[in-house]
């Protein structure tokens, strides 16, 4: 097995993330939101303790990195997919911050987003919850995301179907620490 330049591997590892965010895309619009919505479903209902059946996909989702790390590490594959599978990792790291932790407040913290891009992708994935069946909802994407303003047009003219009521808590609010309803469109 030969070495990879290290320019080489973090083009690919760069790449990787950016791929990601596309097969994120088309996963969750068309897998999540079609054949796999037996799971997805559990994400778009309040969450009872600290899993959901949604959960699994992060274990699916994780064995192409594991096995491209493995075989890139110890079974003598082709370097770059090591740096492939660590791209793979990386996003998923990315994405656990932003939509477990940030979102979804599944680990306790005082973020509050600042920057207009956080505010952005924050919105526009609350958008995303307030339709609560498996048709009809905006916004797919994790990392990037149409302007809110938008994605509420789009509700609107789908006539706001499986678009949940306001509430006095959001699906992600502390039990003890209610916050603002999510916005309806």
């Amino acid at each position: 097995m030969h070495a990879m330049h290290w320019a080489i591997g973090t083009l690919l590892f760069v790449g990787t993330i950016v791929f990601m965010e596309g097969f994120a895309y088309v996963a969750h619009r068309w897998l999540m939101h079609g054949p796999g919505w037996f799971l997805h479903a559990s994400h778009h209902r309040p969450r009872h303790g600290n899993w959901e059946w949604n959960d699994l996909y992060a274990a699916i989702f994780a064995v192409p990195s594991i096995l491209l790390l493995l075989g890139g590490v110890q079974w003598g594959w082709w370097p770059g997919t090591i740096w492939i599978g660590a791209g793979i990792a990386a996003y998923g790291a990315v994405y656990f911050g932003f939509h477990d932790v940030i979102v979804h407040r599944r680990l306790n913290h005082r973020y509050i987003p600042g920057s207009s891009y956080m505010k952005r992708i924050i919105s526009a994935h609350r958008l995303h919850h307030v339709v609560e069946t498996k048709h009809g909802t905006v916004s797919f994407g994790f990392l990037w995301a149409p302007k809110p303003e938008d994605l509420k047009a789009q509700l609107k003219a789908r006539g706001n179907r499986g678009v949940r009521a306001p509430t006095a808590l959001t699906r992600d609010a502390p039990a003890a620490a209610p916050r603002e309803s999510v916005e309806h469109p």
